[in-house]
């Protein structure tokens, strides 16, 4: 059996470097008031002995585990299979990793695991928590606040308005949409129809809003329900043209959806975009180049959203941060 060398103790490396170990606390924890050539010989010490912080007793002088709780609000088999979590958890590491703070993933399908996430926020293990994807009427948002714990938020939650200090990260999804409904028309057509997101859900029902800012007459049978995803645009699509065969235009609330939409008005023979126009919403490359034809789409920045979240909450572990809402771009390929 081969014996493990001791572990370098903070006493090491304050005797490495000559200097206390209350120094060498202060300098490993962040602290202030150390010379910077103390600094500097503290960090060779670190360095040549490689020592490494121990995470329990770090936790109790600077009152930081250094982790993030990541919630998303939706079942484990979307989250996996919608490249939008992909992009969005990317931009949140990458923030975490560059401010050396963990990444803890809590996913919840029902009401068990709700009950699991507040009692796991309420024990202290983590800094704060990012929330994305809420619906209607989820009790996360009041679990997290019983367990008060700085949280931000990826989109707008539908109780945020006339409340102080909720903060959240959200994409002009309104004027994005309506960005997407004049290019349509602008296009020549005028039977504009909309293939919703889940309506439990503020980005849906902002982009629905868009949507009817500029369609103020517009036919009620345009408009189908979806829950962006691919199967749903299948399913909408088919309603749409049973309902309105002679509509020439399609707005997607997302890529996915345009992508599901574009399969069944290919089965039909319908030719895009010479017969109908579609639009999506998010500009996710490996949907939007790849669909016949290629996807003009409303892109919004997901990886910076994510990034966002993770910077607004660590600075707001030391002062109150305020919400951003990011432009939207009309991307324009061949399918409108």
């Amino acid at each position: 059996m081969t014996d493990t060398a001791p572990r370098p103790t903070l006493e090491a490396v304050a005797a490495r470097a000559g200097v206390s170990r209350a120094t060498v606390s202060r300098v490993v924890n962040g602290g202030d008031g150390v010379r910077e050539a103390l600094v500097e010989r503290v960090r060779q010490a670190v360095e040549e002995l490689g020592y490494v912080p121990n995470q329990a007793a770090r936790s109790l002088v600077t009152k930081r585990h250094d982790a993030v709780a990541v919630i998303v609000a939706e079942p484990e088999s979307r989250v996996f299979a919608d490249p939008f979590f992909a992009r969005q958890l990317r931009g949140i590491s990458k923030e975490l990793t560059a401010h050396d703070n963990q990444l803890v993933l809590l996913l919840t399908e029902g009401r068990d695991d709700h009950t699991r996430v507040g009692r796991y926020l309420a024990g202290g293990h983590v800094d704060g928590a990012l929330v994305f994807s809420l619906h209607l009427n989820d009790p996360l948002p009041e679990l997290i606040q019983r367990a008060g714990v700085p949280t931000v938020f990826g989109g707008r939650p539908d109780w945020s308005r006339g409340r102080d200090g909720v903060v959240y990260v959200d994409s002009d999804n309104r004027g994005g949409a309506r960005d997407a409904v004049r290019h349509l028309l602008g296009l020549g057509r005028t039977r504009v129809a909309h293939i919703t997101g889940p309506l439990d859900q503020t980005s849906a029902v902002d982009r629905l809003d868009g949507y009817r800012d500029v369609m103020v007459d517009a036919d009620p049978r345009l408009v189908a329900e979806g829950d962006f995803t691919a199967g749903s645009g299948e399913r909408a699509m088919r309603e749409l043209l049973a309902r309105c065969p002679g509509l020439d235009a399609v707005f997607a609330a997302n890529d996915l959806t345009a992508a599901g939409a574009l399969r069944v008005l290919r089965e039909h023979g319908r030719r895009v975009p010479d017969d109908v126009a579609v639009v999506g919403f998010d500009d996710m490359l490996p949907v939007a180049e790849q669909t016949e034809p290629p996807l003009t789409t409303v892109r919004q920045d997901i990886e910076e959203m994510g990034r966002l979240m993770a910077r607004l909450l660590l600075r707001g572990l030391d002062r109150a941060p305020s919400s951003v809402i990011l432009p939207t771009t009309l991307v324009r390929r061949a399918s409108a």
